[in-house]
Parts: structure tokens; sequence; C-alpha cells
């Protein structure tokens, strides 16, 4: 591996590191003598005789590691419990709150088994009482590990919406604006159904901009009704009504828009974000000796257009007269809209923006002292066991040597099988995080 990849995958890794989820809760979290102290504010145990922990997200295991280290000294006379939906490969062991697997790796989708777990979330907030204590934990994903489909349509309803929303490569606030009008939870709906009279919600942002309502589509945020802007973008994406059940549209025409309120004392608090974990990649790019570029938290649109705009920065910077070696940064989330095509294919977003770049520029020489790295935080990158991928004119040497042309994989949204044969896909497995994505684009100095 050359020093260039190994610099920029350990850049990308300080951003993830400084996100890590358990640390970000057992640095907010504390409890003494005057009571739970929660990001500087104090909860009275007095009276408490139940702390109930519910959530939802990929970073929700090493939250729920930091929550038990934190309440380790709880007082004797109250208890602690709770249910917390992660991905399958982030169940592991704990004392008190019990990590379910809702749905299996690389599926970011809502299943039956989430489903299963959301309703046990609203039973057991449902059974608090005025003295208890919520604390609700939510991360990335959690959209799709706290589905509570409304009585009027089904789970695959629900799933359907969501894939052709994806596959039109709608924005995620209107992809969560759907599926809160779709939900008994999201949009306050945990709030809701909620009977203690504290609540307080530890949050991990996957959201542009880190909106609290749509990070997990806000279960704590109560949020007005917006049928009628849902059901447009539904028309939108679906204009004959012939990929989405009729149900859902006569639903959203039927359901009156209202302002949701509910009157209990609920704080949410803001742990982490996309800008937290580009702060520390700067840091340790200053550390490794680059001058950095930083393109902020706020990337979005196609992430084939931003892959060739990273690979135009580090073209044009590069230059003999060079002194120092550059690091260009972008955080944010991109969106891939697929192709016509029947055909197997596999990839993320992260993979498709570094294909792209190759795609713009495949030959080797132009490669010289470039890489290009792009990786989703939570360590997933789309349906697939890799957080992202990286090029380098190592790879570029090796896909020269082969039969393999970009533009047939990127036509089709196939770069996962691509960056596979080449050696270029980054694996770490679950982060347990998730604050977006992180690219990071290297120009080597003299």
């Amino acid at each position: 591996m050359s020093d260039l990849r190994e610099h920029a995958l350990s850049i990308w890794q300080a951003g993830v590191s400084a996100v890590d989820s358990e640390h970000l809760v057992r640095s907010h979290v504390a409890v003494d003598e005057q009571g739970l102290k929660i990001c500087g504010q104090t909860i009275s145990l007095n009276a408490a005789r139940h702390i109930e922990v519910v959530g939802a997200g990929k970073a929700g295991a090493g939250m729920v590691r930091g929550l038990e280290q934190a309440l380790a000294g709880l007082p004797h006379g109250t208890t602690l419990g709770g249910w917390v939906n992660v991905p399958e490969d982030c169940v592991g062991p704990t004392q008190h709150i019990r990590l379910f697997g809702a749905r299996p790796a690389g599926v970011n989708e809502p299943t039956i088994t989430a489903a299963e777990g959301t309703t046990e979330i609203l039973r057991r907030v449902g059974q608090l009482d005025e003295q208890d204590i919520c604390v609700v934990l939510i991360s990335g994903g959690g959209s799709a590990l706290l589905p509570a489909p409304v009585p009027e349509i089904t789970l695959q309803d629900k799933l359907t919406v969501t894939r052709t929303l994806a596959a039109a490569a709608t924005p995620i606030d209107e992809l969560n604006l759907v599926r809160r009008e779709l939900s008994l939870v999201k949009g306050g709906g945990l709030l809701a159904a909620c009977r203690a009279q504290k609540v307080v919600a530890l949050i991990i942002s996957d959201v542009i901009g880190d909106p609290l309502a749509a990070i997990a589509s806000g279960p704590t945020v109560a949020a007005a009704s917006e049928p009628r802007r849902a059901l447009d973008i539904l028309c939108r994406c679906d204009p004959d009504r012939q990929k989405i059940d009729e149900r859902v549209f006569r639903y959203l025409e039927q359901k009156p828009e209202r302002d949701q309120v509910r009157d209990v004392a609920v704080t949410n608090h803001l742990l982490g974000a996309n800008a937290v974990a580009v702060a520390a990649a700067h840091a340790r790019a200053t550390e490794l000796g680059y001058d950095v570029v930083s393109l902020g938290s706020e990337n979005s649109g196609h992430a084939a257009a931003l892959g060739c705009r990273m690979l135009d920065q580090l073209r044009a910077h590069r230059n003999p007269h060079m002194q120092r070696p550059l690091c260009v940064l972008a955080g944010g989330e991109t969106t891939v809209e697929l192709t016509a095509y029947d055909g197997p294919r596999k990839g993320g977003r992260n993979q498709e923006m570094v294909l792209a770049a190759v795609n713009a520029c495949p030959a080797p020489a132009e490669w010289s002292g470039l890489v290009l790295l792009s990786g989703g935080t939570d360590g997933e990158d789309g349906p697939t066991d890799a957080a992202g991928a990286v090029a380098d004119q190592q790879l570029l040497e090796r896909l020269s040597e082969s039969r393999l042309q970009a533009a047939d994989f990127l036509a089709i949204n196939n770069s996962y099988p691509f960056f596979e044969r080449l050696d270029g896909l980054i694996r770490t497995g679950p982060t347990h995080t998730n604050v977006m994505d992180l690219a990071v684009g290297l120009v080597a100095g003299k």
C-alpha cells in the first residue's frame, strides 16, 4: 500500500473515531449525588423509579455501551432497562438494555423483525408512568430500524415507497417527510406514545444541517402533519401511480393536516455530527503535514458529480511548484440515481463517487501523486459490506492491465464488483456511529 493511500485511510479513520458513539455518550452523561447529568442538564433521581432506554440506529450499540457505563452509579431503588433496535451485526452483550437485531447487515430497509422490535418499544414506553425517565438513543439508520406503519398500509407498502423514492434520488429530507406521514412512531410519534413525563433524547446526526426533525425522522420531535406535501413527493416520483399501492395515495389524500402537540418535558441533545468528523480529519491531515482545503459538511447532489469535482480540484492543485502536500476534505451525503437496468448490480454512493472519478480520468499517469477516498462513517455503503472505495495510481495501473472498463460499471451503478476486482474497497465492519460520509483527496508534495 502506498504512503499516500495509507495517509488517506488514516485521515478518514480519524474522522470516524472522533464521532465514536460510545465515547460521545460517555462524555456527555454522568451520575452524581445531585442526579442524572446529561449535556449540562441535571435531572433529579429522588423520585425516579425507573429509567427506560429505547431507540434505534446504526450507532445504537456504542451508545448503549456508553450509557450503561455512565449510569453505573445509579442510586439504589432506581432500575435501568430498555430496548434498542440495531443492525444484526451490531448486537453484543449488554447488562440492562437489550440490543435487538432488527435487520441484516447491509440491508438499510425496514423489515418485519424491525417492526416487531418497534412494537415492543412502543409497548415499553406506553407502560411508563410520571415518575419514570425515558432516554431515547437516536442515530442514522433509525428510520429503517424503527418502522411502525399506520394501520391503513402495510410494511411492504412502506418498503415500496422507500425504494421508489430512493431510486429517484429523492433528497433525504423529503424521504423522511413521507416516511413520517406513514408512521406511528416518526415525527414525534414515539414521544406521543410515551407515558413518562421526562424524556431525554441523545442524537447523532446523519442529515445535512443536523435538523432534529429529520434525523431518524424525528421520533422525539413533535412535527406538524403535512400529508399534502408527502402526496406531492410521491406523485412526482410515481406520476402514474403504478409503483406504489393505491392505498398509500388514498391514505395521504384523506389524512388531515394538523399540528402535533405533546405535553411532555422533552429535551433533544445533539451529540455528534459530520462537522465533528471533518474537523478531526482536518486535524489529522495537518498533523501529517498537509495543507487542507475543506469543502465542509453539506455536500450533496449526485455522487458522480462530487467525485469528478473533487478529482478536478486535486488535479488543479498539482503543479511542479507545489512544496507541501494538499488534502481536500468533503463531508455530507450524496445520492445515486439508478439507471434502468434489470440485471444484478451492487454498490453505494461512496463507491460510485470514486468510480466516476476513475471513469473521468482512466489514465494511470494522470493519478501520479493523487489519491481519492470516500467512505460512509457507519462502515456501510449502500447494501454492501464495504464502507466505500479508494483510487490511486496503483489501482489505475491494475485497471489498465485488466479488461475492465469503468464506464461499463458506472452506466449500471455497479461499483462494488469493479473495486472488489481491483482491491479498491474499504472494509471496516460496523463502526457503531453514523454521521454521513467523509471523502478525502490527497495530492503529494515534493
